[in-house]
């Protein structure tokens, strides 16, 4: 899909929210009501990794299902993309970590199902297979990981080579490692030059640290460990620039990334072509305006 060239500011609103096990969609819902009122400006509302009812498969739906259409119908209410963190989905015989994603129609446009389970501890949930990209008109394009999908650098390259410019992160993070998670959102930012949304949960369920990086890896903001409403402006037209010319004019690792004919030994393949790398042109140095 191709965007504007002149877009610019889109503006999304990350919920680290204090809850505990249950089931918490009344409450969310009073959340993403609040966030329309308050900043009409958002365009998407995004939550933490399986924020709706914790991290127990024994609340595991079918999609569609009564949860998905709780947030379908709250997207279409207040007319935000919703994309609530995720909810176990029952499928067939197995079940997955699912990241639905809602139009302002209350549509679902793409469902993501994490492709790394968090292996031992996250135990008897299969592993998605596909990676999932959305286009916002006039915007931009979206990609969607879950927590520990991070940690594999493959899932953000795979992401960014599809075109997103965004990386949407619910995360449940409770454990030691979040500085190191910070860490790895801040380069999957600057080595994929993409915007990198990552919202954790809180209270109960997990740490907080939800940290919003831009397309030099820089932090935009980090939440600390409480309860936190994180509205940010996207901007498509930045990001696209530090594509073309690198971020302060330095380096451009995307073009790189393409224009390099090495194989991988522990791929033992070569880099698969993307049309959206092919189109941010020559790999040179900036020049003045």
């Amino acid at each position: 899909m191709e965007h504007s060239a002149n877009a610019g500011g889109f503006g999304i609103a990350g919920l680290q929210l204090a809850y505990g096990p249950g089931d918490n969609l009344e409450r969310i819902g009073a959340e993403v009501a609040a966030v329309a009122k308050r900043f009409p400006w958002v365009r998407m509302v995004m939550t933490g990794e399986l924020c709706g009812f914790g991290a127990s498969p024994e609340f595991a739906q079918c999609m569609p299902g009564e949860a998905e259409g709780f947030f379908r119908d709250l997207a279409r209410r207040h007319d935000l993309w919703l994309v609530p963190g995720s909810l176990y989905e029952r499928r067939d015989d197995a079940v997955f970590n699912t990241t639905p994603v809602i139009d302002p129609r209350g549509e679902v446009v793409a469902r993501y199902r994490k492709v790394f389970p968090f292996a031992p501890y996250e135990r008897g949930i299969a592993c998605g297979d596909e990676f999932v990209v959305f286009d916002v008109p006039g915007a931009g394009r979206f990609g969607i990981s879950i927590c520990y999908d991070m940690w594999f650098p493959e899932t953000t390259r795979s992401l960014a080579s599809m075109g997103a410019e965004v990386i949407l992160h619910p995360t449940m993070t409770n454990t030691i490692d979040r500085d190191v998670e910070v860490a790895i959102a801040r380069a999957s930012a600057a080595t994929n030059q993409c915007y990198f949304i990552d919202v954790n949960v809180a209270g109960d369920l997990g740490v907080g640290g939800s940290v919003i990086c831009g397309p030099g890896g820089e932090v935009i903001h980090q939440a600390g460990s409480g309860r936190e409403i994180i509205a940010v402006e996207i901007d498509f037209a930045y990001l696209r620039r530090c594509r073309e010319r690198g971020w302060q004019g330095l380096g451009q690792p995307l073009k790189s990334f393409r224009d390099n004919p090495v194989v991988y030994p522990a791929y033992g393949a070569g880099r698969a072509d993307s049309d959206a790398l092919a189109r941010l042109g020559p790999l040179e140095r900036p020049q003045r305006d």
